[in-house]
């Protein structure tokens, strides 16, 4: 073991064959001192970082090299056996540079500022346009490297002016909410404007009366990056503001009885006005009254007199002078009254009402209660459906909603056990748009149709031109990707848009629909610029609308109606092809129908719209969208097959034909009770459904594909066992009323809600209570509850907007059973109440205390918002490094360094030869004459060779000088035996040798060396 560890350390250090002397040790000591040196001399003077410094200590690497080079005894002349030397050791001092990660330090004097504006509710009119004089005053003192820009936020944030060298806002563009302040949202925006680079400032103008996020994440954000926050506060305080702070309804309530309401006023000051309290919209009390300084109650009597939803609603209209804000000049509240669960049949208006009126009336004559409404009258809470047990949509298209209504329903059936049924059509399921929506989710069957392997697919191209309103570009790019998701996932769909730098191109091509979360990613960064003609955008489009083998073909235009309109002969190419160009005029200028626009969708049969609203525009597009479904409704006889056993077929043995039905796919957790019949043998290993239901959370969900009404179902309607089937469909999806022990109150108090929870069980006993809340913008928040009492239990909710809140509560625990022994306890309630308004209309004053801690721990100011004295862009500044990467350019070096080693030591150099490269060469001016002189002087040197003495050559001419005699290797041959004689050698064999003096070449000097060598390497001749 020792011997193979000395040997190892003898390979690695070898014994040095040279004396080490101070000459030698030099370069050693001088490379090392220069690396560390260089090292330390850069990063002082600020014009290089290393980020691992300790790994230059790696230098020390040299003295192996070093000592690898003393060793070696490379046999090289002095001057370059020390030049590899230096190289191998700048090779190893780079070496180590590379690995401590070097980065080029820049310093920057610039500074770069962003004003951020409160726009809320709470800032009056004024105080904005006092701040938008001190912007334009104090901004011309900015010296011109620096740059400046502009945010506003309330509710959300927005840039409106990115940090420029050049400040031109004049006027507040961007489209902000005001019924909030969120004041974290605006300076995490605003401090992501601020580049690196640059010495970071932002100016916040503010009243500090935050409502929504939290500041301490983003202030240490700020601290970390130097980003320092003035602040300039916004000061008010109300002498004089009345509100409705709310109104407290009964929690248990009977059919018939009378009850109290109380309606809560809060006023600054006392003073009066008319108070008016409505019950679902109509007055039911108007009277005059005075309300004191502070808290007033106002009793409110209430008579119940059937089962059902009951909202009301209180309203203050105080005197004038006596109030500021009148967005807190309400406060809204809402009653259940429990009784027999009901129906609400869902219909559209602009359809036939044969689809739905013989539904209604056999429920009726099964003694259901029926409620029926419009699409567009839809609640768009769930609040709103707790009174239906069960809910029905009849044919009734997507667009007639928006997404608060779907999602209402969606959450009424997962979180409070209310029925859903949709009842098919040309206007339902995939047709009617509701693929990949909220009620998709809900529904037992998907309006995705993979399995069938010869649907017709259609194909959809859009054009986009930038929309000239608040966030027109995001609406765009937000109802395009809506009308993508009513698609399905084998049709193809393409953008089209005119980029500023590109010119009219394609935001991608015609692409299956199912690829849309990679479609909506190129949706989000497209850049919309404003088109100059349709010509070049039709013409791409109809290229690939023609190359597509899509059945069905159609194209949308939005357009303000700007760009000049598409030639005749393009137009007649649509026509040609059979696609229809439906055109969409967004705000046209002058607010009149565009010619352009109007004549694209009449010559190509499309459609014109101009919408007056932006929020109208999602509907459009679904509606254009659906253009391309229709190949999903099958019109062809048949009779239906039952696929599995449900109560919904109790005492029914045979079903009459249907005359069509939509196609579907089943999810894989739902029953397909009924299902279609194969129409031919390609199609028999394919599961049409035609009735399925599925469990979603509490509530049951039904999807009967076909129709009910008297078009594809017309023989059902005058079947006998029509209104038995309907009643037993409805029955088995409907909520399922238990009685309950348990009463849930709700209500508002400042900016949370408090949900209560008493049990009024007979034996008292403990309870697990678990809950949630959902509420505005699709949100939901699980409830914790803590016991405040006996028997009461009690949960506080953070409000996150204005709107409806609906709250669902289970308590588990155990009771005592019929037979005496403990048994387990479920029960569950529902409720939920309404915030009228935002917290933000109840700050009567700035915080200014908040906007000092802002200041303080960013390392800000309080400015006194005077332009004058106030010093936003001082000239004295610490500069701002940032650095960069260039451990590429040591790799270059590194890179030129090792062929130049290779070089130094294994390259042999003729100086002479390489001098020669460099002498001028002489002019060959020999003419015929003197090349034949030459030839007959050559002749006669040979005759004189042959025999004839020297003496007889002509003395005219002089011999040439002989070249001197070429060396050849010898051949290798074996030493000779002891028996063998060796030949007499002759002496043309002999190799001749060069004069003495003359001068040997270096191929001679080595050819020397050689022969020595090898007679020292042969054996000794024995005698």
């Amino acid at each position: 073991m020792w011997q193979q560890a000395q040997y190892l350390l003898m390979r690695l250090f070898p014994p040095a064959r040279k004396p080490v002397t101070p000459w030698t040790v030099a370069p050693l000591l001088i490379s090392m001192v220069l690396t560390v040196g260089i090292a330390f001399w850069l990063e002082a003077s600020r014009v290089l970082l290393l980020t691992r410094p300790w790994l230059l200590s790696l230098v020390v690497l040299s003295v192996w090299v070093w000592w690898l080079h003393m060793a070696g005894m490379p046999g090289l002349p002095w001057l370059r056996s020390w030049m590899a030397l230096w190289v191998r050791l700048a090779m190893v001092g780079i070496l180590a540079f590379l690995l401590a990660e070097p980065r080029a330090v820049r310093e920057n004097d610039r500074q770069s500022l962003m004003y951020v504006l409160d726009t809320s509710d709470s800032i009056g009119r004024s105080a904005k346009d006092q701040v938008l004089r001190y912007i334009a005053e104090t901004v011309t003192k900015k010296p011109a490297r620096d740059e400046a820009g502009l945010s506003v936020f309330g509710r959300n944030a927005a840039v409106e002016l990115p940090p420029r060298t050049t400040f031109l806002a004049e006027a507040l563009n961007t489209d902000i909410r005001g019924d909030a302040t969120n004041i974290e949202q605006a300076l995490s925006l605003s401090s992501a404007m601020l580049p690196d680079d640059q010495a970071g400032k932002i100016v916040l103008f503010s009243d500090g009366s935050q409502t929504e996020g939290s500041l301490d994440r983003i202030l240490d954000e700020l601290k970390s990056r130097k980003i320092s926050v003035d602040v300039v506060p916004i000061e008010y305080d109300y002498e004089h503001e009345v509100w409705v702070e709310r109104i407290d309804l009964p929690s248990n309530v009977k059919i018939g009885e009378t009850y109290e309401a109380a309606v809560i006023v809060s006023a600054l000051s006392a003073g009066q006005g008319k108070l008016v309290v409505r019950e679902n919209g109509q007055p039911i009390v108007e009277e005059t009254i005075s309300y004191r300084e502070g808290k007033t109650r106002l009793a409110v009597p209430l008579a119940l007199r059937r089962p059902g939803y009951y909202e009301y609603t209180a309203t203050i209209e105080p005197e004038a002078e006596a109030d500021s804000l009148a967005q807190n000049n309400m406060a809204m509240g809402g009653i259940v009254v429990e009784g027999e669960g009901k129906i609400l049949v869902v219909y559209d208006p602009t359809g036939n009402p044969l689809d739905w009126e013989p539904l209604v009336e056999s429920l009726n004559k099964a003694k259901k209660q029926v409620d029926v409404m419009a699409g567009v009258d839809f609640p768009r809470d769930p609040s709103s459906l707790i009174p239906y047990d069960s809910i029905l949509f009849v044919n009734v298209p997507a667009n007639e909603f928006d997404g608060v209504q779907l999602q209402a329903l969606k959450d009424s059936v997962f979180d409070l056990g209310t029925g859903f049924l949709m009842v098919g059509g040309p206007g339902s399921f995939g047709p009617g748009g509701y693929h990949r929506t909220a009620v998709e989710e809900i529904l037992p069957v998907t309006m995705d149709i993979t399995q069938k392997k010869v649907l017709p697919k259609g194909a959809l191209a859009i054009i986009l031109h930038t929309c000239e309103f608040p966030e027109g570009n995001t609406w765009g790019k937000r109802i395009t990707k809506q009308a993508i998701k009513v698609l399905g996932e084998q049709d193809e769909v393409g953008v089209l848009a005119y980029d500023y730098n590109d010119g009219e191109k394609w935001i991608f091509e015609l692409t299956p629909a199912g690829k849309y979360e990679e479609l909506s990613l190129l949706i989000n960064s497209a850049e919309i610029g404003d088109m100059p003609s349709f010509q070049q955008t039709m013409q791409m489009g109809i290229d690939g609308l023609e190359a597509s083998d899509a059945s069905s073909k159609h194209m949308i235009i939005i357009s303000d109606g700007d760009p000049s309109p598409a030639s005749p002969d393009l137009l007649k190419r649509f026509i040609d092809a059979k696609v229809t160009i439906s055109t969409v005029a967004v705000f046209p200028h002058g607010d009149v129908d565009t010619p352009t626009m109007t004549s694209i969708a009449q010559i190509t049969g499309g459609r014109y719209y101009k919408p007056t609203n932006p929020n109208q525009l999602p509907a459009i597009f679904i509606k254009e969208s659906k253009t391309l479904r229709r190949s999903m409704l099958q019109n062809r006889d048949f009779f239906p097959e039952v696929a599995s056993s449900s109560p919904v077929l109790k005492g029914i043995s045979s079903l009459p034909e249907l005359k069509g039905y939509v196609l579907t796919t089943a999810k894989p957790d739902a029953q397909v009770v009924l299902k279609v019949p194969p129409g031919s043998k390609e199609e028999e290993s394919q599961l049409d459904p035609l009735l399925a239901i599925r469990q979603h959370g509490l509530g049951k969900t039904a999807a009967f594909t076909s129709e009910l009404g008297k078009n594809w179902g017309k023989d059902w309607v005058a079947w006998g066992k029509y209104e038995d089937f309907l009643n037993q469909l409805t029955t088995d999806i409907a909520r399922i009323r238990k009685d309950t022990q348990l009463r849930l109150s709700t209500y508002v108090e400042g900016a949370q809600g408090v949900v209560i929870v008493e049990d009024f069980a007979p034996e008292e006993g403990f309870l697990e209570i678990s809950g949630r809340v959902g509420g505005p913008n699709d949100r939901s928040e699980s409830l914790t509850f803590r016991q405040v009492g006996p028997r009461r239990y009690q949960a506080l909710v953070p409000l996150w907007g204005q709107g409806r809140y609906y709250v669902s509560v289970a308590g588990a625990g155990t009771k005592i059973g019929v037979d005496g022994q403990p048994a387990e306890r479920k029960e569950s309630t529902f409720g939920g109440f309404v915030l009228a308004y935002s917290p933000e209309y109840l700050r009567f004053g700035s915080n200014r205390q908040l906007l000092e801690e802002i200041a303080q721990r960013t390392g800000g100011r309080v400015l006194t918002g005077d332009p004058e004295s106030d010093e936003l862009f001082p000239k004295e500044r610490e500069p701002r490094q940032s650095s960069r990467p260039i451990f590429d350019w040591f790799l270059v070096a590194l890179a030129c360094l090792v062929p130049l080693d290779v070089g130094l030591r294994r390259i042999q150099w003729d100086w002479s030869v390489v001098a020669g490269w460099f002498r001028p060469r002489r002019e060959v001016t020999s003419t015929m004459s003197t090349l034949l002189d030459q030839k007959k002087s050559g002749s006669q040197q040979t005759t004189t060779e042959t025999g004839k003495p020297a003496a007889e050559a002509s003395s005219s001419r002089k011999t040439p000088p002989q070249r001197p005699p070429v060396i050849r290797k010898p051949p290798m041959t074996l030493p000779p035996s002891p028996s063998a004689k060796t030949p007499p050698t002759s002496e043309k064999t002999q190799t001749e040798k060069p004069a003495p003096g003359a001068a040997k070449s270096t191929y001679e000097k080595l050819l020397e060396i050689k022969r020595q060598q090898q007679k020292k390497d042969e054996p000794p001749a024995k005698d």
